[in-house]
């Protein structure tokens, strides 16, 4: 491929969407649309996902001791304790801890627990963190059946419904994801077939006169890079500025939702923003060129 060739190429692709300016803005129009809302798809699955880690995160379980446990037998509980699959912290907490921090939740109320001092009836207890929230309930039921273990206390029933939620929000995010970007393929390819579709005379009269299938394919490559990297930095502003304005008012209106906000995270999904809209443009445009080129 000669320099000719290559000026020519480029030439023939700026002056397609020059004569063609309707049609390229629409297609642009297209691809910034369906970009944007592929970025925002992909910035609530984030965002779901991290929702759903924190509320796992936080489940635990307590298994209150019997009054009989020793210390001896309390270490050595522990280590058993330690020894199940799934154990990522095992917390002890003495009754007394277990008081102060009860007053410490009742606030500025917590003289009415003062009586309690000298007959203190909360029981010693191990708070219990596992690696998956998943793993909860069969992990309370094997600590149920230890030896010093009074009771186990996990929010029954609530954690199950909550672990389905989660799953649930998991995958309709990505399923949402996946229909999304089938939808921006199709309608990016079928705009980029309709530019072919209008010069197909042009294309026919190249093939009788020699010009080989890459020599016909080029120009419309280009042109599809471009209209889908035109659309790509529309959709990668829109996307960047919109979830920049919309984190700083959640911040302030209900500052408990943390989003996602790591730099290093958006910045690959506005990157794959772009890409994928060159990837698209390219893509559209070599599909649509097939049945044209059998001649």
């Amino acid at each position: 491929m000669n320099f000719n060739n290559i000026k020519y190429f480029f030439r023939e692709a700026f002056t397609s969407l020059a004569r063609n300016s309707w049609l390229s803005l629409s297609s642009v129009g297209i691809v910034t649309v369906s970009l944007i809302i592929l970025g925002a798809s992909l910035l609530l699955v984030v965002n779901a996902d991290k929702l759903a880690n924190s509320v796992e995160s936080s489940v635990e379980i307590t298994a209150f001791l019997k009054e009989d446990v020793d210390k001896s037998d309390r270490l050595a509980l522990e280590k058993q304790i330690h020894k199940l699959p799934d154990i990522d912290q095992v917390q002890f907490i003495s009754r007394e801890q277990a008081l102060q921090d009860m007053k410490k939740s009742f606030g500025e109320r917590a003289d009415i627990l003062d009586s309690l001092e000298k007959n203190n009836p909360l029981p010693d207890a191990f708070r219990i963190k596992t690696k998956q929230a998943e793993a909860v309930p069969a992990t309370a039921k094997k600590l149920e059946q230890m030896k010093g273990i009074d009771q186990v206390r996990y929010g029954q029933g609530v954690v199950e419904r909550l672990l389905a939620i989660t799953r649930w929000v998991r995958i309709a995010s990505v399923v949402a994801l996946a229909l999304l970007t089938l939808a921006a393929v199709f309608l990016i390819a079928t705009t980029i077939r309709m530019s072919v579709f209008a010069r197909r005379r042009e294309i026919g009269i190249m093939k009788i006169l020699g010009a080989t299938n890459w020599f016909v394919r080029f120009p419309f490559l280009l042109e599809g890079i471009v209209l889908g990297l035109t659309g790509g930095l529309l959709a990668l502003l829109v996307v960047d500025l919109g979830y920049i304005s919309l984190v700083n008012k959640l911040k302030q209106s209900i500052p408990f939702i943390q989003p996602v906000t790591d730099p290093h995270l958006i910045l690959s999904i506005l990157g794959s923003m772009l890409g994928l809209g060159i990837i698209i443009g390219a893509i559209g445009s070599w599909f649509s060129l097939r049945r044209f080129l059998k001649i």
